[in-house]
């Protein structure tokens, strides 16, 4: 192989790879627009993640029991309201 077409070669593979990496695909019309209802089932899981989490931080020893329960009290009536309104929109 000459110098020259190694060259040629070499900027095809580089145009390929550009061309490859950077192709606009047609994913975003494919997606579906989300719901209130998806936005609160998400919201439901982090809440639950973030219970679970604090739980954890409590058992070993990150948070004095005031904060603990200052905190838990606020996640679970965040959690309550966010159970009503999924409910409620579930229903409809």
């Amino acid at each position: 192989m000459t110098e020259t077409s190694g060259l040629i070669a070499g900027f095809l593979l580089l145009f390929a790879l550009f061309v490859y990496t950077f192709w606009p695909e047609n994913g975003f019309a494919s997606q579906r627009e989300k719901t209130r209802l998806d936005f609160l089932l998400e919201r439901k899981e982090q809440l639950y993640e973030n219970l679970r989490d604090l739980n954890f931080e409590y058992r070993a020893g990150k948070y004095p029991e005031e904060d603990f329960q200052a905190q838990r009290a606020q996640l679970e009536a965040e959690t309550a309201h966010l159970l009503a309104e999924i409910e409620h929109l579930q229903r409809a």
